[in-house]
């Protein structure tokens, strides 16, 4: 490879880090579970996570799961252990959890979206790309789906057009919210190189 041709891909790079790392660490619900049986502590702020692997809470890991026995058919709960999981990038943990929010709720569009963004760092692009085409499904506008799938496209499935249709999207539906933006981002900087 020559210095030509090593340049864009270095940029390339550079801007799936970049994106990827926005994905997983923004938009993330923060909103605990209530466990009726044990009055849980909070912490004292809650802050957007830093960019860095999250140690996974053991004894709330256990008291979700025990309220995940206790209701079935409880969706909070199963999105705080995948989230849980997620943020620790346990990213196997967290599509289990994820997997069945989306089959006890199939509208939950956010975790449907957070279910693919896991599959593809899990090195599944297909099963990645299938769950954000369900995603849209439910929500064809949902900037944040399309703003993974383009990141995706980009980088798992090597489709840099189907990257660019897809950021141009959400720079169209969502101009001056945090996806259109780094959607807005990730085009310059595609263009500047390619």
């Amino acid at each position: 490879m020559n210095r030509t041709e090593s340049f864009p891909l270095a940029v390339s790079l550079i801007v799936a880090t970049g994106l990827m790392g926005w994905v997983v660490w923004t938009e993330r619900p923060v909103a605990p579970v209530e466990v009726a049986e044990a009055s849980l502590p909070m912490n004292e702020a809650v802050s957007a996570p830093e960019p860095e692997m999250v140690a996974v809470d053991e004894i709330r890991v256990a008291e979700l799961r025990a309220a995940a026995e206790r209701a079935p058919e409880d969706v909070q709960v199963r999105i705080d252990l995948g989230n849980l999981y997620f943020d620790a990038r346990k990213f196997e943990e967290a599509v289990s959890w994820y997997e069945a929010v989306v089959a006890l709720d199939p509208e939950e569009v956010e975790v449907s979206t957070d279910l693919g963004v896991a599959y593809y760092y899990l090195d599944d692009t297909d099963r990645a790309l299938t769950q954000f085409a369900r995603s849209l499904e439910v929500d064809p506008t949902h900037a944040k789906t399309i703003l993974s799938l383009g990141i995706v496209r980009a980088f798992g499935a090597q489709d840099l057009d189907g990257a660019i249709e897809a950021w141009e999207e959400v720079v169209r539906l969502a101009p001056e919210g945090p996806e259109g933006l780094a959607a807005a981002d990730a085009l310059e900087r595609f263009r500047a190189v390619h």
